[in-house]
């Protein structure tokens, strides 16, 4: 997350506190081709994040800009 924008960060940043209260929100999807991800858009940028619902844990695993996100 260093390597994004100061602004892109801080807007990250308080989607990703945002996930502690409901880790489903409005606009959030379930990606298909992986199992249990789901993303979120941030402007152009998104993050892909994993619910354990056992837990209640929320693992944020890859935050990038739209173009790049999907490439391993």
């Amino acid at each position: 997350m260093q390597r994004l924008p100061r602004s892109i960060q801080r807007r990250v940043a308080q989607k990703i506190d945002s996930l502690a209260k409901d880790p489903f929100p409005r606009g959030s999807a379930k990606l298909e081709a992986l199992v249990d991800l789901r993303r979120i858009r941030v402007g152009n940028y998104r993050v892909i994040y994993q619910v354990r619902q056992k837990t209640l844990v929320v693992f944020v695993i890859r935050v990038k800009h739209r173009g790049d996100v999907y490439r391993p």
